[in-house]
């Protein structure tokens, strides 16, 4: 139920001319993290912009609070879980270590009280996590140095899928690329772009989703990934960070790991196995990918969610 305090706010707020509300809809997307144009699309969305306006109109703290809870729920509605859960079943590089989870407490405590405790240990390079562009580039940016206005950006996502189930060593290409700058315009400098094979569909199955489930088997590795060419294409674009639904940057047969070589020497670092890319729009979502933050580290383990427009 809506309490005094927030029921007298929001009518406040609402009594508002439009030219405050337009003044404030910048303001509120550093808050909300959408952009401009998505906060005036969403006309149900201005109470967002409460929060802002609460602190410039001498609102109470009961208030306040009341308004950044709306902003709060506003953007977890929108929210999008890119991420697969790290189990014995999540998939590593064939030559890696896997994911190993253990118990160490996990009961009641000789003082009475639950408590539970485990110990982890796994490879930078598995299930959804970055490769930071020290990864395939010397002397870059280890995971902990990527700044995070790198990692917080607009996505575009490339549907390569129909071409991948014909093909399922077909590369992202130049011209894939072009073709859905000509639906949605330009790639911007600092953009995330994600490359969608369609692969999430055999997540955990190890051998179609790698082409082998055999431990140590690179010779037969058969999945979808990003043309060299296509890298470079994007590297001059100078976009924030690349991302894919399959194992790797590179396509399964690569072996000299070019598109890798392209990319992190541009700085510019890689997503891999992420989840659920079929629930983006094509434009108009921000991706927000927070690595574990590894001192020195060319990869990690990474919580990606996307919010919707």
């Amino acid at each position: 139920m809506m309490t005094r305090h927030a029921h007298r706010f929001q009518l406040c707020f609402r009594r508002r001319s439009a030219s405050l509300i337009a003044g404030l809809v910048v303001a509120a997307c550093a808050v909300s993290m959408i952009t401009p144009a998505a906060m005036i699309r969403g006309v149900k969305r201005a109470e967002a912009v409460a929060v802002v306006a609460a602190a410039k109109s001498g609102a109470t703290e009961a208030e306040r609070r009341t308004a950044l809870g709306i902003a709060a729920a506003d953007l977890a509605a929108k929210a999008i879980d890119l991420t697969y859960s790290f189990d014995e079943q999540t998939i590593y590089w064939p030559t890696d270590q896997s994911f190993q989870w253990r118990k160490t407490k996990w009961g009641i405590s000789p003082g009475g009280y639950w408590y539970a405790s485990a110990v982890y240990s796994a490879s930078e390079h598995g299930g959804t996590h970055i490769d930071g562009p020290i990864h395939f580039g010397r002397g870059k940016n280890t995971v902990d140095q990527i700044p995070l206005d790198r990692l917080i950006a607009p996505a575009a996502v490339v549907d390569i899928s129909d071409h991948c189930m014909r093909d399922r060593d077909h590369e992202l290409t130049v011209g894939d690329i072009e073709a859905w700058e000509d639906d949605h315009g330009p790639i911007a400098p600092g953009t995330i772009v994600l490359v969608r094979s369609g692969w999430g569909r055999y997540w955990p199955d190890k051998a179609r989703y790698l082409g082998s489930d055999v431990s140590g088997d690179v010779e037969n590795l058969h999945f979808p990934g990003i043309a060299g060419d296509a890298a470079l294409w994007l590297a001059r674009r100078r976009v924030a960070g690349v991302g894919i639904d399959t194992a790797s940057l590179d396509h399964g047969p690569s072996r000299d790991f070019n598109t890798h070589q392209v990319l992190n020497n541009a700085g510019i670092y890689g997503l891999e196995n992420v989840a659920n890319l079929d629930k983006l729009p094509a434009s108009g979502a921000i991706l927000i990918a927070l690595p574990m933050k590894i001192k020195g580290g060319s990869g990690g383990p990474v919580r990606i969610i996307a919010i919707l427009p």
